[in-house]
């Protein structure tokens, strides 16, 4: 008998024109800078499909209605013997910029253009697969 256990994760990089959200969130008090940017990011429910998860999850954190274009690059990590699939998805919204309301887990939000990427992005594996997938 198996005892493999999965999670699927979901990223949602959210495009309006030639605009992309960027939310920043709490990540540590034991780091310099606790707040870091990223995507709108989160968990698949049981029983979810991973392009459903995405738009509930951008839904939920910013307020925003978004249609799934593309899988823009997967990822995955071990925790133990626990195996963590991810799945970054590029979004469209034609929702107005002004429109983002912020779940309280996140500090605040700016709509940035792909060459501002490398400005607010400190993951360099990120910036990479962000570069692999051609979005600047």
């Amino acid at each position: 008998m198996s005892n493999n256990r999965y999670r699927i994760l979901v990223k949602g990089i959210v495009q309006k024109g030639n605009r992309f959200l960027a939310v920043e969130k709490w990540y540590d008090d034991n780091i310099a800078d606790p707040y870091q940017w990223e995507f709108i990011d989160g968990e698949a429910e049981f029983g979810e499909s991973p392009d459903a998860a995405v738009v509930r999850v951008i839904q939920e954190q910013t307020g925003l209605a978004v249609v799934v274009d593309r899988i823009l690059y997967t990822w995955t990590f071990m925790i133990g013997s626990e195996c963590n699939l991810g799945l970054t998805y590029l979004c469209i919204t034609d929702m107005d910029e002004d429109s983002v309301l912020l779940s309280e887990e996140l500090h605040d939000a700016k709509w940035i253009t792909g060459e501002q990427f490398e400005e607010y992005i400190n993951n360099k594996r990120m910036l990479d697969d962000l570069e692999k997938a051609e979005l600047y």
